[in-house]
């Protein structure tokens, strides 16, 4: 049986992505941006983590142990509801065998 193949046409729409994101979030500089970028920052720290601890093949029980604190913490950094201190954030790495290098932005 043969079938017949289709080419799909597509309407793509071009849009301006700085002004979806100053309707969804408020224009830069606002609060309510700033707030939005601070949930973004903690959600993509988050996800860091659990990808590194899920290479390193570690418990969330067990990072807790070695950096002194509780499953359900690592759960919420993980997630993003809480953003670990810088301090923290340094013990985290150090228990999962890695380091952080600081470089200039380009």
């Amino acid at each position: 049986m043969k079938r017949k193949i289709m080419k799909e046409e597509k309407n793509l729409e071009i849009f301006d992505v700085d002004a979806q994101l100053d309707a969804a979030f408020g224009k830069e500089g606002t609060p309510e941006r700033a707030a939005a970028e601070e949930r973004a920052n903690a959600f993509f720290t988050g996800q860091i983590i659990e990808e590194a601890r899920k290479n390193a093949n570690i418990t969330q029980e067990e990072l807790a142990a070695r950096i002194g604190t509780n499953k359900s913490y690592i759960s919420r950094v993980e997630t993003g509801r809480t953003e670990p201190k810088v301090s923290t954030f340094y013990r985290i790495i150090a228990a999962l065998g890695l380091t952080v290098e600081l470089t200039p932005a380009v």
